[in-house]
């Protein structure tokens, strides 16, 4: 008789974490040392293997969902596909005048559908055994916890993303400073803020929104329209006259997430990842160019002359520039001269600014505020496809030796779906922080 001799082989043993692991002293690639990588001076996990423990643990920023609250949502239950259709009927036309013993003409009845569909999204992180069992922090539930922070910021991000496509947009008025006077703007190239105009998310023009939607016959939410509002547009706004804080209207169980107040019928809600914008750099090495050319020009030119960054041929080409506040749009450019329609700038001088001007002149940031009816837009609730939170045991993924763990997450979402366009309003504006805000879209 033979004797047989049994191997048995953990699953784990065939895992594999990636190629970067946090560990008590360093990033390290799981199957080669010599890849590690160093903690950097502003990322490190050593200070979890200190020997006194000085302060409690600071919490990162929190992101909340603000756009979610105003989404028709729409379930997706569990082996019925990725995609979801919503329908929705033509309205009928209004009644003709009758002849008597004639019978009318009848209406035909006709469906509209909208689709959206699901994609997956998700992250994690390796945990290595030290620096699960000798930090002095406990690493798994703060992992957890940031893990979750990211979840939501990135489902966030995603449905206010989405809702730029939508076509119905309103541009704040160019207001005159020193006398007030208005000055209609047609696109995101015409917004300006500087010491003599600004284009301001002001009570008239959230009037003027509120006209807008009530002309399309928007119907509200429980009484009111919404909107999700940048807080350095929201500061600008809460010193108007007419502004009534959400605390002075409204019960604490009826004030939405991030509500702060209410005008003209508007509820705000104030969100930091409302969207701003900015224009893309000229350059890969900075943001500006400036003008090469010692005698400086004057009056209508096709041409300026730039050094300030290395650009190469037409890099530039289609995309909106500004000097001394005039915007205009680049027909071509070699590695050292930008071409365009006939353009007076004024007078322009050697090294004057050349700057990036998608959302206004002289690379200003501008705020998209969005304003909501009722089932403006939709988003997916998917069965089992909803944010989950995967952590793994080092017995579970950690290979032969139970080196390392994971944390993760990961969720389906189709962002969001724009259901009726004229229920959703993108009012663009500028503000008294348009010079130091950055753009902060994916």
């Amino acid at each position: 008789m033979t004797k047989t001799n049994k191997i048995f082989v953990g699953l784990q043993f065939f895992a594999d974490a990636g190629s970067l692991i946090n560990t008590s002293e360093n990033y390290a690639n799981a199957y080669d040392a010599s890849q590690g990588q160093a903690f950097s001076p502003t990322e490190t996990l050593s200070p979890t293997m200190k020997t006194f423990y000085d302060t409690a643990l600071l919490e990162n920023a929190r992101a909340k969902l603000y756009y979610a609250q105003f989404a028709k949502k729409q379930p997706l239950p569990r082996n019925h596909g990725k995609n979801v259709e919503w329908r929705k009927f033509k309205t009928f036309e209004k009644a003709g005048k009758l002849v008597e013993g004639v019978i009318p003409n009848a209406q035909k009845m006709s469906l509209v559908t909208i689709t959206g569909s699901i994609d997956q999204f998700g992250t994690f992180t390796a945990i290595s055994d030290q620096l699960e069992l000798r930090a002095y922090d406990p690493v798994i539930m703060v992992a957890s916890e940031e893990m979750g922070a990211s979840g939501a910021e990135t489902q966030e991000e995603l449905i206010r993303d989405a809702l730029y496509a939508g076509t119905n947009v309103l541009y704040c008025n160019r207001e005159t400073i020193a006398n007030g006077a208005q000055t209609p703007v047609t696109g995101e190239t015409g917004l300006v803020d500087n010491s003599t105009y600004r284009c301001w998310l002001t009570p008239k023009m959230i009037n003027r929104a509120v006209t807008i939607m009530k002309k399309n016959k928007v119907p509200t939410i429980n009484g009111k329209y919404y909107a999700v509002i940048h807080p350095s547009v929201a500061e600008d706004l809460r010193n108007s006259d007419g502004w009534l804080e959400a605390h002075k209207y409204a019960a604490p169980e009826e004030i939405f997430n991030g509500e702060i107040g209410e005008l003209h019928g508007v509820r705000f809600i104030e969100s930091p990842n409302a969207p701003v914008f900015k224009g893309k750099p000229l350059h890969s090495a900075g943001r500006t160019l400036a003008i090469n050319y010692g005698s400086g020009y004057s009056g209508a030119i096709t041409s300026v002359a730039f050094d300030g960054g290395t650009v190469g041929n037409n890099d530039l080409k289609d995309r909106f520039i500004s000097i001394n506040g005039i915007v205009v749009k680049v027909a071509s450019n070699t590695a050292s001269a930008i071409t365009f329609a006939s353009t007076n700038f004024g007078t322009i001088t050697d090294n004057t600014v050349i700057y990036p001007a998608e959302y206004g002149a002289d690379d200003i940031a501008a705020y998209a505020t969005y304003f909501f009816g009722k089932d403006s837009f939709g988003i997916i609730d998917p069965e089992a496809g909803g944010m989950e939170m995967i952590v793994k045991s080092r017995k579970e993924v950690g290979g032969p030796l139970e080196q390392w763990g994971t944390v993760g997450y990961k969720f389906e979402t189709n962002g969001a779906t724009i259901l009726y366009q004229e229920r959703l309003l993108r009012v663009m504006s500028t503000s008294s922080y348009s010079g130091t805000d950055t753009d902060n879209r994916l």
